[in-house]
């Protein structure tokens, strides 16, 4: 089998093979990514390149539902799940967009000492590797992408092996939207290649949304080649209860926090931290509401969670949670798997000496702690290796402020979930990666942000 295959892990039909790009043609396509940041990004402005970046977002409108189809068929995702994330696609293009001048545009810096000017102006550095995941194969390009054309980086696209269909799919709404042939291509390399390509002195720097072992494998290489890098990795997020007005909704937002996309997010809620006061009712309502939900057919509208991704993330998720429950974890809520298709599952005992302790479940699986307060809950969610959200609930505002101040993860979400949007910075830190996507902050990443300086 090829490198570059859609299997559907919901009958394991092989649907399609893609040929792996051959040496010669990876050279190819650097010398065309190098060509157009020479040519094509120095000869348009901010706005024409903008223009394209919309009509990206409108074909996502247009096609949403043949796209759908696409990653429903690569990784199982539910149908409306898979709408949804064509639409956040539009949104993000769109917001880029139309936002593309003002973010980009010059910075006049006071001086402290003698006369004339000081600017500031953001341009572009040159060609990026994007090296993408399976589990958002629409969303994951378009946050790297979307800016980063309209700054006037060209872009070598590397998918997922299992998502090459999409990968074609956005290819061909690039084309169709304006963009240079040379300015966006999809490589389908190995990863011997995409470490070739990285120190490459034509390729000024690489995105990774990936495993830690991925990350830190084009961490190293483009290091040793002195190569700028946004990392984002895994997740373990807490989702921390001090308190709630109405537990039942507290409830509700766990279980959405930790199913959407049938688990396999790295931001998704985890790891359930709940104060002694809330427990017992908490974790009877928390195991009785994801007890409620089965795996089912991605294609149907009413399917709330569908099969693992592959084969390979059932059994190691298998794996996981073997270990777990050898090691003294109690199964609250299980079931039998059935090939891809994992039981939703809640484990409460879990102590620091289970590796459940210490791992990211990507699949179905959620723990529960109990903590004695806001103290202890704070120690407990910190004492992870990941970094990358977290969320509290909480009735009283100043305990909630507090407790964000001091929880060690790059996004906090106080007394809601799926609060994400185009304009609202994701990413990061300890092992979940470096950089930030999205926002004000993900356009500026990968910008030379060149100082101007003309004295009278």
């Amino acid at each position: 089998m090829s490198d570059y295959a859609v299997v559907n892990p919901a009958t394991g039909e092989s649907v399609k093979e893609y040929p792996t790009i051959s040496d010669a043609g990876l050279e190819d396509a650097i010398g065309a990514a190098d060509s157009a940041f020479h040519g094509w990004s120095r000869n348009t402005s901010v706005a024409e390149r903008a223009a394209i970046i919309q009509r990206v977002a409108d074909l996502h409108v247009e096609r949403r539902e043949e796209l759908a189809d696409i990653i429903i068929r690569e990784m199982g995702k539910p149908r409306e799940q898979a709408l949804g994330e064509i639409d956040f696609c539009a949104d993000i293009y769109g917001f880029y967009a139309e936002r593309a001048e003002q973010l980009l545009a010059d910075e006049e810096i006071e001086l402290l000492a003698g006369d004339g000017t000081a600017t500031v102006r953001k341009s572009a550095m040159g060609p990026l590797i994007g090296i993408m995941p399976w589990n958002f194969p629409y969303y994951q390009v378009a946050r790297f992408a979307g800016p980063n054309l309209i700054v006037g980086n060209p872009i070598l696209l590397k998918p997922a092996p299992q998502c090459p269909e999409s990968a074609e799919a956005i290819q061909k709404m690039m084309s169709d939207a304006g963009m240079p042939a040379e300015a966006y291509q999809t490589i389908l390399a190995t990863n011997d290649q995409i470490a070739d390509a990285i120190a490459d002195p034509r390729v000024r720097g690489v995105s990774l949304t990936g495993s830690e072992r991925a990350g830190a494998a084009v961490a190293e290489v483009a290091g040793r080649n002195l190569k700028k890098v946004v990392l984002e990795l895994g997740g373990s997020d807490p989702f921390i209860v001090l308190g709630s007005d109405d537990l039942e909704e507290a409830i509700q937002a766990a279980t959405d926090a930790r199913l959407d996309n049938t688990g396999q997010s790295c931001n998704a809620a985890k790891r359930f931290i709940i104060t002694d006061e809330l427990y017992d009712g908490f974790l009877s309502g928390f195991a009785a509401k994801m007890g409620e939900v089965q795996p089912g057919d991605p294609t149907s509208d009413e399917t709330a969670i569908g099969p693992l991704s592959s084969s390979v993330a059932a059994e190691r998720l298998q794996d996981q949670l073997d270990r777990a429950v050898a090691q003294g974890a109690e199964v609250v809520v299980g079931g039998e798997r059935n090939g891809n298709f994992f039981p939703v599952t809640v484990l409460a005992g879990v102590n620091k000496e289970n590796d459940a302790y210490r791992e990211e479940f990507f699949g179905p699986v959620a723990t529960v702690y109990r903590v004695s307060g806001e103290e202890e809950a704070i120690e407990l969610a910190n004492d992870t290796p990941f970094g990358l959200g977290s969320y509290v609930f909480s009735n009283d505002p100043e305990q909630a402020r507090r407790v964000a101040d001091q929880l060690d993860t790059g996004m906090v979400f106080v007394n809601g979930v799926g609060l994400d949007g185009a304009e609202l910075p994701f990413g990061g830190v300890k092992r979940s990666g470096f950089g930030r996507e999205l926002g004000i902050y993900g356009i500026q990443e990968f910008v030379n942000k060149k100082l101007i300086r003309i004295q009278k």
